[in-house]
């Protein structure tokens, strides 16, 4: 058997909102859009509405060595994201500015505290609806 790189992929579905989920995300995670194509400018621009064109076919977010990847599915197409959250393992002070960021607008579900597995953790749902998981663990500076 060859030698493999797996490289989970990670696709998140908006409902019309990719291009400003994935341009926050750039800001806040100090990442790199290194892709986005609207419906309009897509091959595909025949299967959604004119006035969807506007709207992401598709987005590449790249943060590190983790890819990212985003859309806004047709009308009719889009499903509220369940069952996952991304999570992030910051030091302690990237923390801090990472829930503030991703909270904002969002739902706090737990806010950023001490546990006995980490020195500051949180749980957010951000403003796009997108589950998010801040552990600054006891090994993070």
């Amino acid at each position: 058997m060859s030698m493999m790189t797996l490289h989970p992929c990670v696709n998140l579905s908006f409902n019309g909102e990719c291009e400003a989920a994935f341009r926050h995300y750039e800001r806040s995670l100090n990442g790199k859009i290194t892709f986005m194509l609207t419906w309009g400018d897509s091959p595909m621009a025949k299967d959604a509405p004119p006035e969807w064109s506007g709207k992401i076919a598709h987005a590449t977010l790249e943060i590190g060595n983790t890819r990212i990847q985003g859309s806004d599915p047709a009308p009719g197409g889009y499903k509220a994201p369940t069952g996952f959250a991304i999570s992030l393992d910051p030091n302690v002070t990237e923390a801090e500015s990472l829930f503030t960021a991703l909270a904002e607008g969002g739902t706090n579900t737990m806010p950023l505290k001490q546990t006995f597995w980490a020195r500051a953790f949180a749980m957010i749902t951000d403003r796009f609806g997108i589950p998010w998981i801040i552990n600054a663990s006891e090994r993070s500076a």
